[in-house]
């Protein structure tokens, strides 16, 4: 049967009070803390009026407490609204009105000191949230507009943590190492991965590329997570004699292309296993378990995937088109975009989520992610994938990142704009970085403009937000100049 994740934790503390759920580099949260303290705060939350159903706004840094008051909403039926704690002005605003919570908890607003301090200790015996109870709405990531609220069910984040041990190859004795914010899926997913094996979560604040390897091997990790461009920011940083001095013995997660696959795994001791998914569909739809360069692997036990075309019609091995994810169980996917229905209309249709994604499958049924089908650029009668030309242009030595948009073309469709942000140190001669392209690229995937930027603005997740990218073309480099 169907259910979510609270109860998993009731039956885990019973078992094994005095394990450890998870720890920082101060302090550990054992199963009974963590289940006591969250009886505690749901009994507060309840004595504040919330009622199964209110939405609860919440700043959760990567701290053990947070993760007590992420259990005590679940437990008391309230929908958890992430926020970022950087988010500030209209992004702020948007989500706010969006969500339009009951409490927010946050400096400034109730605190989670507050909490504990009208918290009592006693036991919160309400039953658990039904499987398809919404746990909490999270936000998308917004790299091309404003965000979206996924509304993401109990049943939704017990799969993501199934996922997670599937993409993982998680052993009892694991350490993750987590440094994803809890206001992303890919932190928010971690809450249940330690009553499904006994793992233990070990916590930083935020990921320092300047920092991870010495936090991993003080973590005594065995995994470490990665996504958006976070194995290409490692490869730049000068060599060390502490990336291959860790007991790390899998880097998973989802954006690393084929031709670094050699190099991440030989430069740091690790085995790399991708994976592909959408906060829409339980954070994993795929994962390579058989270690096929460049794909992302097979489809989840509970989905089914095709690659499909405008029309809808169903495409033959090795074709590419829209990632479609099927779903063997209901739950699986998200029950829409909340206050949504037009986003919900296109995304959910008959059973299905049609991602927006382009990908194709081979005859072995191992998916090929391609990029965002709304991140490419028409370009003489070609469609440039963003992903595809970033892949490449990110090996340059001197590039520490880049991102591709489209910009209006004098004649005909559209041209490319590439920005470059220099590694530190590094001084980018556009016109030889334009000449390093030129052989690793098609003719219609070669950007028309070169322009540096000092750093990018970044989601939660380190993705690149492309809508706050300026459109003109004054100053850049022409390659065609």
């Amino acid at each position: 049967m169907a259910e979510g994740f609270c109860e998993l934790l009731r039956r885990a503390v019973a078992v094994e009070p005095d394990r450890v759920f998870a720890r920082t580099s101060e302090a550990s949260l054992t199963l009974a803390a963590l289940d006591a303290g969250s009886d505690a705060l749901a009994q507060a939350l309840r004595a504040r009026g919330l009622a199964r159903g209110d939405r609860v706004a919440a700043v959760l840094p990567n701290a053990l407490d947070s993760l007590v008051l992420a259990y005590a909403m679940a437990k008391a039926g309230l929908v958890w609204v992430p926020l970022n704690p950087a988010l500030v002005g209209d992004g702020l605003r948007h989500i706010l009105a969006l969500t339009q919570p009951r409490l927010i908890v946050a400096e400034g607003h109730a605190s989670l000191d507050e909490l504990f301090a009208e918290a009592p200790a006693s036991r919160f015996d309400e039953a658990p949230p039904e499987p398809a109870e919404d746990f909490a709405i999270c936000t998308t990531s917004g790299t091309t507009g404003p965000p979206k609220g996924v509304r993401v069910s109990h049943r939704m984040l017990r799969l993501a943590g199934e996922g997670v041990m599937r993409v993982a190859d998680a052993r009892d004795g694991d350490v993750f190492f987590m440094w994803e914010p809890l206001h992303h899926i890919g932190g928010a997913q971690m809450l249940v991965a330690p009553l499904l094996k006994r793992v233990v979560l070990h916590l930083v604040p935020r990921f320092s590329a300047s920092a991870f390897w010495g936090q991993v091997i003080a973590a005594g990790a065995t995994h470490i997570h990665y996504l958006g461009g976070i194995l290409q920011i490692l490869l730049k940083q000068d060599p060390a004699p502490q990336e291959r001095a860790h007991r790390v013995r899998i880097a998973w997660g989802g954006g690393c292309p084929a031709e670094l696959w050699p190099q991440v795994q030989a430069r740091f001791g690790v085995t790399l296993r991708e994976c592909y998914g959408m906060t829409e569909a339980s954070s994993f739809s795929s994962f390579n378990a058989d270690g096929v360069p460049g794909s992302v692997g097979r489809a989840m036990p509970w989905f089914e995937l095709s690659i499909q075309d405008a029309e809808g019609r169903v495409l033959p091995p090795g074709a590419r088109g829209e990632i479609v994810v099927h779903a063997r169980e209901p739950l699986a996917l998200t029950q829409g975009y909340l206050d949504n229905p037009e986003a919900t209309a296109r995304a959910l249709r008959d059973g299905a989520l049609h991602t927006g994604d382009s990908g194709s499958l081979d005859a072995a049924g191992n998916l090929f992610f391609h990029g965002r089908m709304t991140d490419s650029v028409r370009v003489r009668g070609e469609n440039v994938s963003a992903w595809e030309v970033e892949a490449v242009a990110a090996q340059h030595p001197a590039v520490a990142d880049c991102a591709m948009i489209g910009v209006a073309a004098e004649i005909g469709e559209q041209e490319i704009k590439l920005f470059l942000q220099p590694r530190e140190g590094a001084v980018l001669d556009l016109a030889e970085v334009s000449a390093w392209l030129t052989p690793r690229l098609a003719r219609y995937q070669r950007p028309r403009y070169l322009a540096v930027v000092p750093s990018f603005p970044r989601t939660p997740s380190q993705r690149i937000q492309k809508f706050a990218l300026p459109r003109g073309v004054e100053g850049c480099f022409d390659t065609q100049g």
